[in-house]
């Protein structure tokens, strides 16, 4: 038998490298950590060692090959584990180690190699029989081949990263006139994400549903697989929820998806814990086609182990260390059903931009039934230098429906006060009748997404937050009004509150609270005692059933110049990535002016009239929520 390692350095930080660190300590491995200064993370806390990767952007940190190496020789460690992201998946690292005589844990660079570049990966699933999306699939085609190539596929086609993963860079195109545009943004967040801009295309395979496959093999040449995961609910390919078995899959189509992921893991000699994802049309689940194979673990691994029981970073490092596969395929069984949800800090509200701040204060669910993988905790930061996933809430339960129920139930009881999450988002996301009823596809929340997010502030936090505003009454004098006496009695004490583009007035009388909105409606309830708020300079964050809600007081009227330009600003913190445009250039209305990137999402900003433009932002500049980057002096002003 084998021997285990006994130290393990994880190339990783958040709540991958603290779930890794976990499985580290219940097998009794010395574990380390890497740690960029800079970085507000959490996960040193839970390592018995922590190396220090010094300051600076992530190519010299977290994305520095000879750092990681030379944190595992100092440490003493036999061999790294890459979580996920970061070098997980760079085939130059899995050799860096190997030439290191540090082991990789996870797939020969081989491997990495041919799965990360998505040409040749077709080409080698197709070599063992496995279906690929109709598609131009070469090196080295241009812009003008691409287009050339997309009019054969036919419309809708994908714009897909040939090294990349994630849904970025990945753009759906219905015609020709968008491929110019989306083909040059989809080279940039390449080039940016993956340091290669190459592309190719494939047919959009219509009402898709994404269904990707957990394999483990060793390195004796044993490959099993774990079922399936539904990953169909995504927001720009984004994963948002997560689950375990498929609704759609019956136990043939099961087996069959099952086996060619197999087929697939056997086409590149793999060896590790990975996943093959396929994308299956919903009204053919018995015909689905190879996309990608992810030369990792996954983010949504833990509804796997749900089902299984069967801990998937040990495993990893089992067959790392050489050893034999316990588990053959008529051992894998399904049990109940887990589904997953991604806390995210971004605004629903405000198309899904990411977020930031610091976490004020922090309630996490519990129960037998009930995982939580956190990569924050209470007085964190949240920046914009990292991924926006901030914690995935796992629910389990011997049926879909009962998962479901106790997933809903699991973000009703949690709570993020002073970063703006997508938790209401995802609670009423699981509400919706076809999510229910396991109709699904990969452009739902494209579709019925700002529908979903358009949920006013609920009654009773503006009540409870009104009800905060009177004990705070020496702080926001001004804000709330006394109780006051007309004809026909008492009017009781009033506020005001912003209310998504409008406001809301909150009146309160003994023990009843009315709200009466902007568009009429009125609703009345008792007025809340000693609800789970935090007081800040900029409101009350309140937390409600349906989400936590920063509720904000009105801002006064301030006079401003008659002929103010319309003006860009960002609308998160990041970095000017792209400015498509000269200053002084004449632009017409909703032309692209600039682009800022954060937390691997890109933001277009158009002109808001015709005019002048005049940049007030250089092209990797730093810029912050709000910041003016442009304004246009209108035609009329220029004239």
């Amino acid at each position: 038998m084998p021997e285990m390692f006994d130290t393990v350095l994880v190339a990783n930080r958040g709540e991958i490298a603290i779930r890794v660190a976990r499985t580290l300590r219940d097998l009794g491995i010395r574990s380390v950590a890497v740690r960029a200064d800079d970085d507000p993370s959490p996960h040193p806390a839970h390592f018995d060692e922590v190396v220090s990767l010094g300051a600076g952007a992530l190519r010299d940190t977290y994305l520095s090959i000879e750092k990681i190496i030379e944190a595992a020789r100092a440490s003493g460690a036999q061999a790294i584990h890459p979580g996920y992201g970061f070098l997980s998946e760079n085939a130059a690292f899995a050799q860096a180690c190997a030439d290191a005589g540090v082991v990789f844990i996870g797939p020969p660079a081989s491997a990495i190699e041919t799965m990360g570049d998505k040409i040749s990966a077709r080409h080698a699933v197709e070599s063992r029989g496995v279906a690929t999306v109709p598609g131009i699939a070469e090196p080295g085609l241009d812009d003008a081949a691409l287009i050339a190539g997309a009019e054969r596929v036919g419309f809708p086609v994908l714009i897909k990263p040939a090294a990349g993963g994630g849904g970025k860079g990945m753009y759906r195109v219905d015609d020709a006139a968008g491929l110019p545009s989306s083909l040059a943004a989809a080279r940039r967040e390449a080039t940016s994400s993956f340091g290669d801009d190459t592309l190719f295309i494939e047919r959009f395979v219509t009402s898709p549903r994404h269904i990707e496959v957990q394999v483990l093999a060793d390195a004796h040449g044993t490959v099993i697989h774990l079922g399936e995961r539904e990953c169909s609910l995504q927001r720009r390919h984004q994963k948002v929820i997560e689950e375990a078995p498929s609704p759609l899959l019956t136990e043939a189509q099961r087996a069959a998806i099952g086996q060619a992921a197999v087929e697939t893991a056997r086409s590149v000699g793999y060896v590790g814990a990975g996943t093959v994802e396929f994308i299956v049309a919903g009204d053919r689940p018995d015909e689905p086609f190879f996309m990608e194979m992810n030369t990792r673990l996954q983010v949504e691994h833990p509804v796997t182990e749900m089902v299984t029981g069967v801990d998937l970073v040990e495993q990893q490092l089992r067959i790392a260390a050489g050893e034999r596969l316990a588990i053959a395929q008529d051992d894998v069984t399904l049990s109940g059903h887990a589904i997953e949800a991604r806390i995210y800090a971004e605004d629903p509200s405000a198309g899904f931009l990411p977020t930031g701040g610091t976490v004020l204060a922090i309630d996490w669910p519990y129960g037998d039934d009930v995982r939580v993988d956190a990569g924050v905790e209470q007085g964190g930061e949240v920046g914009s230098s990292y991924d926006p996933m901030i914690a995935k809430v796992i629910a389990h339960g011997a049926t879909r429906g009962q998962a479901l129920e106790r997933l809903r139930d699991a973000l009703a009881e949690t709570s993020i006060f002073g970063v703006v999450t997508n938790r209401g988002f995802l609670r009423a996301l699981l509400d919706e009748p076809s999510v229910r009823a396991g109709e699904l596809d990969t452009g739902f929340i494209d579709r019925e997404g700002e529908r979903i997010a358009a949920a006013r502030i609920p009654s009773d936090a503006l009540a409870a937050a009104a009800a905060d505003l009177g004990q705070a009454l020496p702080m926001r004098l001004g804000a709330w009004q006394p109780d006051g006496w007309r004809i026909g009695g008492a009017v009781g004490r009033r506020a005001t509150f912003r209310d998504g583009d409008g406001t809301a007035r909150v009146q309160a009388l003994g023990e009843r609270t009315t709200v009466h909105r902007a568009d009429g409606t009125v609703d009345e309830l008792a007025t809340p005692v000693e609800p789970w708020l935090v007081r800040t300079a900029e409101g009350t964050w309140v937390r409600t059933a349906e989400g936590d809600w920063l509720v904000e007081t009105p801002p006064r009227t301030r006079r401003g110049r008659a002929d103010a330009e319309p003006s860009l600003a960002s609308p998160m913190p990041g970095t000017v990535v792209a400015a498509h445009v000269a200053d002084g250039d004449r632009v017409a209305e909703g032309q692209a002016v600039v682009s800022v990137e954060a937390m691997k999402m890109e933001h277009v900003l158009r002109a808001p009239v015709a005019g002048t433009v005049h940049l007030h932002a250089r092209v990797g500049e730093q810029v912050a929520r709000g910041q003016e980057l442009a304004t246009v002096t209108p035609e009329e002003a220029s004239a």
